[in-house]
């Protein structure tokens, strides 16, 4: 039969056009995924990590050694599960990384069950919780919760100088913590005929 006859004509392209245009769209694919592939690698890896409160904890100076070194030290009582505590991690590493050869940086878990003495010396109720200790250790001023870097910089400021801190004594947002007294179990009965009754009597 002819092709002509039934009005309909096919026009068919040469093999050599069809491979050629598919290896050069796939080229370009390729190209493009792995042009992509090298942006991202390079964009995670220079970017700056995420300073978190592990890392700033095992990095902080011991508080027994920054009580006899003769630096001012920033005390900061902070918990891993405290977002307080989680959002200021960035700023307080970078004002460990502008002061840190001038004042301690001291961080203390009230999760540890070692720091409770401290807690209860500085009378820690709410976390974060900053001390500002002289260069003899003695405490002169606190912080509690969320602090501007702007604030913590202009104590730090003043305790590397030795003068008053400009802001003393400030309360910002806390995440709660349980003192010691409440966290005590209330007192056992012994006594058969209670059946289990926790009625305190002060």
């Amino acid at each position: 039969m002819d092709q002509s006859s039934n009005g309909a004509s096919t026009v068919t392209t040469p093999p050599i056009a069809t491979n050629l245009a598919t290896k050069v769209r796939n080229l370009i694919v390729v190209s493009v995924a792995v042009a992509l592939t090298v942006l991202l690698v390079l964009g995670i890896r220079t970017q700056t990590p995420a300073a978190s409160l592990e890392t700033l904890a095992a990095d902080s100076t011991p508080l027994e050694t920054a009580l006899v070194n003769g630096k001012p030290s920033l005390v900061e009582f902070y918990a891993n599960w405290c977002t307080s505590c989680q959002a200021m991690a960035g700023d307080m590493a970078e004002l460990r990384t502008a002061y840190g050869d001038q004042v301690n940086f001291v961080m203390l878990n009230v999760d540890n069950t070692k720091w409770l003495p401290e807690m209860l010396h500085y009378r820690v109720d709410g976390i974060p919780h900053f001390v500002y200790l002289d260069p003899a250790g003695e405490a002169i001023s606190t912080a509690i919760g969320e602090q501007p870097q702007t604030i913590i910089a202009s104590n730090l400021d003043a305790l590397v100088v030795g003068t008053d801190l400009p802001d003393q004594t400030a309360l910002g947002q806390t995440s709660t913590l349980e003192s010691p007294q409440s966290a005590a179990i209330a007192p056992r009965n012994d006594d058969p005929r209670s059946h289990g009754a926790q009625v305190v009597v002060d």
